[in-house]
């Protein structure tokens, strides 16, 4: 493969990797410099590219590295991570004067239910281990095979079964019992509070209705209810939708307050 060749191959799927990497890191910055890398490793190992598997396969298993490198020495977020950016940003002036200038402003400042449900997504989704996280997200939001995520994440297929059995498990278990969309015991309502913050004459309960996330909409069970956030998580590009520049301001606030947080610890 020709250095033309890489170049054009990786545009082709440079967003999806920038929205991947910006998933696994809760941080634009460390997505940016990790793309960089990634495209730079590439270039120079080139040469060793074999084509055992495909290109874009192997170029995501350079960024799972560089993102697993980055990512080790940190903590795992707490399930209850919004709770405690909530409380944070409640009393953070700050935050909601910035918030609501980008919305003022901003072509991507727009809130939709949909994008608060992938943004928080993204934070809890920091609860579960490493592996575990890496593989949820490349096979139910990135459509990789078991064995691309194997080669990806240098496991077995088996191991690979195994992170994606526990992680969907874990995630399926957090949401029921936290998330009031799905669960009318549940105790986190953000995504219907932040939308009577930022869009006061809207019907939360009409959007919700719209794209399926309650069950009174369908039905659902909790595995179709998860499947329904992974399509939404597909569907959105967190760097170009119309929310993303709210949604990333919220997700810099996470991350700074969870750092924070963590080296304060119990």
């Amino acid at each position: 493969m020709t250095q033309d060749e890489l170049l054009f191959e990786f545009e082709s799927f440079r967003g999806q990797l920038k929205s991947f990497v910006l998933r696994m890191t809760a941080s634009v910055q460390d997505a940016e410099d990790i793309v960089q890398d990634t495209y730079i490793k590439a270039h120079a190992k080139i040469d060793t590219f074999k084509g055992q598997s495909s290109l874009k396969t192997w170029v995501f298993a350079i960024a799972s590295n560089l993102a697993r490198d980055l990512l080790r020495s940190k903590k795992r977020w707490p399930e209850n991570v919004t709770d405690i950016c909530k409380d944070a940003a409640m009393s953070n002036v700050q935050f909601f004067e910035e918030a609501m200038q980008i919305k003022a402003t901003s072509p991507q400042g727009h809130f939709e239910i949909k994008e608060h449900i992938a943004f928080c997504f993204t934070c809890v989704s920091k609860a579960l281990p490493l592996e575990q996280q890496l593989a949820l997200f490349l096979k139910e939001v990135y459509g990789f095979k078991i064995k691309e995520i194997a080669h990806i994440i240098d496991q077995s297929d088996a191991m690979v079964k195994y992170h994606l059995h526990v992680g969907r498990s874990k995630m399926i278990e957090v949401f029921d019992h936290r998330c009031s969309l799905i669960n009318k015991q549940g105790i986190c309502h953000q995504c219907t509070e932040l939308n009577g913050i930022f869009n006061p004459k809207q019907k939360a309960q009409e959007e919700l209705v719209k794209i399926k996330m309650v069950k009174e909409a369908g039905n659902q069970d909790k595995e179709d209810l998860f499947d329904l956030r992974m399509k939404i998580l597909q569907e959105l590009d967190p760097f170009e939708s119309g929310a993303a520049e709210l949604q990333l301001h919220h997700l810099e606030h996470n991350r700074q307050v969870m750092e924070k947080h963590l080296e304060a610890g119990p």
